[in-house]
């Protein structure tokens, strides 16, 4: 399924004018007995900019093995990765520089509020106290949570702890969001939320 939305065009900065390409990247695993397992044998994709790409198969398909390699949370044994228009083996902290992550399971602090929680991202992220402010307000109203900001985020709903760390994986306005089963764990009410 493809949409438009308002990402940056990277074709400019990108030899191949793909947000996101893969050619036979491969990752192995060594498993007990010293048994090597592949996780990702030859996987290839390729989507542009300004689109929404999924990738649909059963568990131990090798998805988010390929969203981690992706992400640079993984190095790969094999083939040739390219993020934002960054060669993912080569230039890894350039391509987080460009991209969020949102993993299996929320990764907010419970003890902080919504606004601290996107704040304290900011800050993290190198936005300064006041960019990060600002941030946290924009994100806050374009997911819906600033009747809750000031609340402590243990308080949230499943639906809500999602959305605000869907929030805190915009905070540097990626050119490239990787999503890995963002809806995990919530009732259809959690995901209807998550999804709106």
């Amino acid at each position: 399924m493809s949409m438009s939305t308002s990402m940056p065009d990277i074709r400019s900065r990108s030899a191949s004018g793909y947000a996101v390409l893969a050619e036979g990247v491969v990752k192995r695993y060594r498993v007990k007995g010293g048994a090597e397992k592949r996780a990702l044998d030859g996987f290839d994709l390729a989507v542009r900019p300004g689109t929404v790409h999924g990738l649909l198969g059963p568990n131990g398909a090798g998805k988010t093995t390929a969203v981690r390699v992706l992400a640079t949370l993984l190095r790969f044994d094999g083939g040739r990765a390219e993020v934002a228009g960054l060669d993912v083996g080569r230039e890894p902290r350039r391509v987080r520089s460009r991209i969020g992550l949102t993993g299996q399971y929320a990764a907010v602090d419970e003890g902080l509020t919504g606004r601290q929680n996107l704040e304290m991202f900011g800050r993290l992220f190198h936005l300064g106290n006041r960019g990060a402010r600002q941030r946290a307000g924009e994100l806050l109203d374009r997911f819906d949570l600033m009747e809750a900001a000031d609340r402590s985020a243990k308080e949230y709903s499943g639906g809500m702890r999602r959305r605000l760390d869907l929030a805190s994986s915009m905070i540097l306005s990626p050119d490239v969001l990787f999503l890995d089963e963002p809806t995990t764990g919530l009732d259809p009410r959690g995901r209807g939320e998550v999804w709106d």
